[in-house]
């Protein structure tokens, strides 16, 4: 299993990558992508939608089921990876890179540090 030191992480299993002074990428972890098994569909969230830290803002469908994904921090949506519209399989085969969902202008930039850092989520997933 993953866990890049450069990412914060959720404990629903998001991460987000700090871009410039107000921007993050937004996508779901190695561990979250095994779990889920091969996805088939991304539903990505509309541009300059407002999400909120928490929320759901996006869906996505593996074989086995539909899960929501939350955002990792508030702000609105600049961009999508308009990529998993025809490759889903980017988040399994590529979930830190070519598989991200969504680039955040976030509200509040110090909303960063309420996430996990990689050895808190290493430890999260260890415990289950």
């Amino acid at each position: 299993m993953d866990f890049p030191e450069d990412l914060f992480y959720t404990k629903t299993h998001e991460w987000a990558k700090k871009e410039g002074d107000n921007k993050a990428r937004i996508g779901i972890t190695s561990h979250a992508q095994s779990e889920l098994g091969d996805v088939v569909y991304v539903e990505l969230p509309a541009l300059d939608r407002i999400v909120k830290a928490g929320g759901a803002c996006t869906v996505v469908e593996s074989v086995k089921a539909a899960y929501d994904i939350y955002a990792p921090v508030s702000g609105k949506v600049i961009e999508t990876n308009t990529d998993l519209e025809n490759n889903p399989q980017l988040i399994n085969e590529d979930p830190y890179g070519k598989g991200w969902f969504f680039i955040i202008e976030m509200e509040d930039p110090q909303q960063l540090s309420n996430l996990l850092s990689n050895k808190e989520y290493e430890k999260l997933c260890q415990a289950k």
